[in-house]
């Protein structure tokens, strides 16, 4: 039998019987808050921070896995909205190219979703392109790799080591989506329909080259070829990159997908600032690397630096996902938007946060005469309002002064 651990993002602790070795892989897999009860064996408290989602730990020798399942406070619906917007801003999937409305949990939706994606652009058929190949050949074909031929088979004629370009299926793209769908079939909580479409877009892409755990992603461009591809790739990515949890500590072996709501946050807000402010003709660098010292000694990466049409930097921008907090906002960001601003050389700085109970607030620093500005954005509500704040937010800073 399956055992469920139900807990919330930044929700109070709860208190579980586990064993030991499941307690301690998912401190070490920085998965949730867990700490041994120091007066009870066996008895663990665990607490959700950011990372939402659902990991299986299996147990050599039990009778089925343990889940923990971490609940966003968001809805479903508007977490994939703010992943889809950052991810395609101008469009693309989001509310209503998935029914999201079909599923509760965070896992169903995200491989729903991703074997959607992959059946649109998989339903032309397998995109092709060329790969370079090395081999050891009885022919010549292509380019002979001279210096490979040397080292190996010097004074030979044959086998010859060639390289050439190869028209092939088996090309980054495919093989990107086929890792994504191999990834999503081992997530806790699939139900049977979403398995019996991944495993069909499996077969379709079953003469692609499966990449391997620990091996690097392919890299791949945008380009016209590729474009009935490119939502299905995004998403791809988001799957095997880093919010994927896959290892196995002390024996146990641990599957699952975990969004790390912070950075989802910020790549919502950089991006949807980023597209507000270019309607209104300024241009912005996302993670734009600065100094704060003379001597470039001390490196700075605010989230987001907006630049005047001559290029000087005009405002900037640090965005941050936050648990409600009785004292309000942190100081600690107060003190790096300092740092921003006056190493930017701006008169205004601006702190943008998912909204809390803490109200919008500006700060004027002593003797400096920098404002920092914090705003609070409702994640609660439908996304074209959450854009027209985002929209306002873009019209105060091109007109931010500088120094």
């Amino acid at each position: 039998m399956t055992h469920v651990i139900e807990l919330v993002e930044h929700a109070a602790a709860v208190g579980v019987a586990l064993p030991d070795a499941v307690g301690r892989a998912l401190a070490a897999g920085d998965i949730v808050d867990a700490a041994p009860d120091p007066y009870v064996s066996g008895q663990w408290s665990l607490k959700a921070g950011s990372k939402v989602g659902a990991v299986a730990v299996a147990v050599p020798g039990d009778d089925g896995p343990i889940t923990v399942r971490v609940t966003p406070k968001v809805s479903i619906a508007r977490l994939f909205f703010l992943l889809g917007y950052s991810l395609t801003p101008k469009g693309g999937w989001r509310d209503g190219e998935v029914d999201v409305a079909g599923h509760r949990d965070l896992s169903p939706t995200l491989a729903h979703a991703v074997e959607r994606q992959i059946d649109r652009a998989l339903r032309q058929g397998l995109l092709q392109g060329y790969r370079v190949t090395e081999e050891t050949s009885l022919v010549v074909r292509g380019r002979i790799r001279e210096a490979e031929q040397m080292r190996r088979r010097f004074g030979a004629t044959l086998p010859v080591e060639v390289e050439y370009d190869e028209f092939t299926t088996d090309i980054a793209e495919n093989r990107l989506l086929r890792a994504a769908v191999e990834r999503l079939l081992r997530l806790p909580g699939v139900p049977h329909d979403v398995r019996r479409g991944l495993l069909h877009q499996r077969a379709r892409l079953a003469d692609v080259t499966v990449i391997r755990r620990g091996q690097p992603l392919p890299d791949w461009q945008p380009n016209r070829l590729n474009s009935r591809y490119q939502h299905a790739l995004h998403l791809a990515r988001t799957v095997l990159e880093d919010a994927s949890v896959e290892h196995a500590p002390g024996g146990l072996r641990i599957d699952g997908f975990l969004f790390d709501m912070n950075k989802l946050f910020e790549d919502f807000v950089t991006v949807a600032l980023r597209e507000a402010c270019r309607r209104l003709g300024h241009s912005a660098r996302l993670q734009d690397s600065h100094h704060l010292d003379e001597a470039n000694a001390i490196r700075m990466r605010p989230d987001f630096v907006l630049y005047e049409p001559g290029g000087a930097p005009c405002a900037v921008v640090d965005a941050k996902y936050k648990a409600e907090k009785r004292e309000g906002f942190p100081d600690a960001d107060l003190y790096q938007m300092l740092a921003y601003c006056t190493a930017l050389g701006l008169r205004e700085g601006h702190l943008v946060y998912a909204k809390g109970n803490a109200p919008h607030a500006a700060h004027t620093v002593r003797h400096a005469g920098i404002v920092i500005h914090q705003h609070a954005l409702d994640l609660d509500q439908e996304p074209s309002g959450l854009l027209s704040d985002v929209e306002e937010v873009a019209t105060r800073l091109v007109s931010t002064p500088r120094v």
